[in-house]
């Protein structure tokens, strides 16, 4: 690895984590960055959790409250996410590297698709809190199936389906979703380890970004408004699909 390539890595994290704390939508970034760097894509797929996972646990601690106070769907939906999840990693080892480098190009589409969509997506706030039923489960099943595949977009995924399988306030349903966010990624990581698809080296060098970008990311919250960091993380989700469609 080149000074340039490891520089390359850091400011990808940096921005990643950055994104993160505005609107989301860090692992086009990351996964992107990686690539180009001449990483295979299941590693740089799986070395993108490693990156995410921090910032997945800052956030579930800023709703801890909310979290021990809903522990009973916590731990029913971590359930179901923690199954759906080592489904959806197992499946990515079970690719080989053209397989899924075939397949990244329609991912990328179909993530920047959903992150572009996310303000429509957003549950309102409502009080009609409700049972989780076979919908919620399948529903729930299948996104944490895709988060353990690949992840982008997971979260805005999870809000909608959410909403729908349990209903409750935004902050109740966004606590959830960082908590399961952790189940997801925490599966992820050990069976992606565990098959030796990791690169450890790209990981040290980002996860620092990640966290000093999360930080930073607060202040420019305050000053960039939202919609431009997605126009610019939805522009870069449709060049990087380009990329991958015309060298493929």
């Amino acid at each position: 690895m080149t000074i340039f390539q490891a520089l390359l890595l850091f400011v990808a994290g940096f921005l990643s984590g950055a994104v993160n704390a505005i609107a989301g939508g860090g692992t086009f970034l990351t996964f992107g960055a990686m690539t180009l760097s001449g990483l295979p894509p299941i590693v740089a797929n799986a070395t993108s959790s490693i990156v995410q996972f921090p910032g997945y646990v800052t956030s579930a601690l800023a709703y801890a409250k909310e979290i021990r106070a809903d522990r009973r769907n916590a731990v029913l939906l971590g359930v179901i996410s923690a199954v759906g999840g080592l489904a959806g990693a197992l499946l990515l080892l079970s690719l080989s590297n053209p397989s899924f480098r075939a397949m990244v190009p329609w991912l990328l589409i179909a993530a920047t698709a959903i992150f572009a969509a996310g303000p429509l997506l957003k549950p309102r706030a409502r009080s009609d809190e409700h049972r989780i039923g076979p919908f919620g489960v399948a529903s729930q099943m299948a996104t944490s199936v895709y988060g353990g595949f690949f992840g982008a977009g997971m979260g805005i995924m999870m809000l909608a389906v959410l909403g729908l399988a349990t209903g409750g306030s935004y902050h109740r349903l966004n606590a959830l979703k960082n908590f399961i966010s952790i189940v997801i990624a925490l599966i992820a990581i050990l069976v992606f380890a565990a098959g030796g698809v990791v690169s450890w080296l790209h990981a040290v060098i980002m996860v620092p970004g990640a966290a000093l970008g999360g930080y930073s990311g607060v202040w420019a919250a305050r000053r960039v408004p939202q919609a431009v960091i997605r126009a610019i993380v939805v522009a870069v989700g449709l060049l990087l699909a380009a990329y991958y469609f015309f060298t493929g």
